[in-house]
């Protein structure tokens, strides 16, 4: 009798344990997180002031892109992001969200992919949406070694369950919809970081992937390069801007590169319809638009808008080194546009981190930068105080609007514009300490300087967020 209580006994205690033990090893794809909470990282590459980069990166990286996306059938915003379980795990969870205008409430977020034994947000997800309203996420991958993954709503304009489509090499996916489905700009690494793109009608078949871009430069000969991609008008103009890594390093990136296509990547022209040769491998390629390098300027991409005439605008950061802190300053965020006739530049204002990042809107009237253009209460770490700036004569000189956040605890980083942006959904972001590992909170906003803050704990299915003036 004895025996068979203490078997029993110990069965019970064994599942118990067995089942607390494996809370990080459960895959908790297709399930609920009780609040939005963003995942906090750090690069390890430590100097006089911090790390190379750290802090509240749900919103990371400038190179996936779209994050967020307006549906006017569903009247709300589907967003992803890079989570995590709770606030003491550094634990990636690939999450989606949505924002419903009528009711300004959020659901309790879904994780749509669990990176598992990942804490590198470099693995975030983007989002994409179709004709058919089913929605995508695509999960960046890391080289070989994590393969980047697709996956599909079950059901249109729901967040509730996605089923996996494909597993495939990719990192920093950037997927735009097109009149013919779907175009894919991305990176492949080959000992290096090198641009590749691919097409899809229905997402399931995709064309044989392409090399964009390759140029091989230092004592060794190695390439690599970080992009920013648009799409004009469904598509009848696709376009990526491109910098370029000396000696493969990532550290040495500098020079500014332009190409576009309009015949869904079939060729490939610069700006002036030169027809270019894939891939491109020259230094002095008619692609270059700035040679950075002569000035030993770094480069930092953000983000590309087309304006109405089809014309590309860049916003990006320059800095004379990868280090953070003052001796590489000024950290200056610059516009480069097309004109119709020619290429023009504008420094708009400066800002303290390399890895501060922003977006560009085109309104009607005017031009807005909204980003972490402030010091922030921890200077020289990654983000900053958020500003609106604004420009009434596309972008030749600019003032600062207003300023959203201030006396924050944490810098606010990564702030991004969703497709068809509408308030108050306007831009989105997350917030953490850079300089040690803690809690990352998500926001949304307008510009009218309204902030919601997203409930980092959810009782109920639906809540509203909460909304502050600055």
């Amino acid at each position: 009798m004895i025996s068979c209580r203490f078997s029993v006994f110990l069965t019970v205690f064994l599942f118990f344990g067995n089942l607390l033990l494996s809370q990080d090893t459960l895959d908790l794809r297709n399930t609920k997180i009780n609040g939005y909470r963003g995942i906090w990282f750090e690069l390890n590459q430590k100097y006089t002031y911090g790390d190379k980069y750290s802090g509240g990166l749900g919103t990371y990286t400038a190179k996936h892109i779209p994050l967020a996306v307006y549906s006017p059938k569903a009247d709300k915003t589907f967003f992803v992001y890079g989570g995590t379980p709770s606030e003491d795990k550094r634990h990636l969870l690939c999450m989606i969200g949505s924002f419903d205008h009528k009711t300004l409430t959020v659901n309790k977020p879904t994780v749509v992919y669990d990176k598992m034994d990942v804490d590198d947000p470099h693995d975030n997800p983007v989002i994409y949406m179709g004709d058919d309203d089913h929605i995508w996420v695509f999960v960046s991958g890391r080289g070989t070694k994590r393969k980047g993954i697709k996956l599909r709503s079950t059901e249109p304009l729901s967040i509730e369950k996605f089923e996996m489509v494909a597993e495939e090499e990719f990192t920093y996916p950037q997927v735009w919809h097109t009149d013919t489905g779907f175009f894919h700009f991305f990176t492949k690494y080959t000992g290096v970081r090198e641009l590749y793109f691919e097409t899809s009608t229905n997402g399931t078949e995709w064309s044989p992937t392409q090399k964009l871009a390759g140029i091989p430069s230092g004592e060794n000969n190695r390439s690599g390069h970080y992009q920013v991609s648009s799409s004009f008008k469904g598509g009848e103009k696709l376009a990526t801007f491109f910098n370029r890594h000396n000696n493969g390093h990532p550290d040495a990136r500098t020079d500014l590169y332009y190409l576009q296509s309009e015949d869904n990547g079939k060729t490939w022209t610069t700006v002036q319809q030169y027809t270019l040769l894939l891939p491109i491998h020259s230094i002095d390629s008619p692609a270059r638009v700035i040679d950075y390098d002569s000035q030993k300027k770094n480069v930092y991409l953000k983000d590309m808008r087309f304006d109405q005439n089809g014309h590309p605008i860049l916003l990006y950061i320059t800095s004379n080194g990868h280090e953070p802190g003052p001796k590489n300053r000024p950290y200056e965020w610059r516009i480069t546009k097309w004109t119709g006739k020619n290429w023009e530049t504008t420094v708009v204002c400066s800002s303290d981190h390399n890895y501060d990042m922003g977006s560009l809107y085109l309104e009607k009237d005017s031009w807005k930068i909204v980003g972490p253009t402030e010091p922030g209460p921890q200077k020289y770490g990654t983000g900053g105080e958020i500003a609106v700036w604004i420009s009434r004569d596309k972008g030749e000189h600019w003032k600062k609007e207003k300023q959203i956040t201030s006396s924050s605890p944490w810098n606010h980083s990564y702030v991004r514009r969703p497709i068809r942006a509408k308030a108050p959904f306007q831009f989105f972001w997350a917030n953490g300490d850079p300089q040690k590992f803690g809690k990352s909170e998500l926001f949304f906003g307008d510009f009218n300087g309204t902030i919601y803050k997203l409930p980092y704990t959810m009782n109920a299915n639906t809540e509203k967020p909460i909304k502050s003036h600055n």
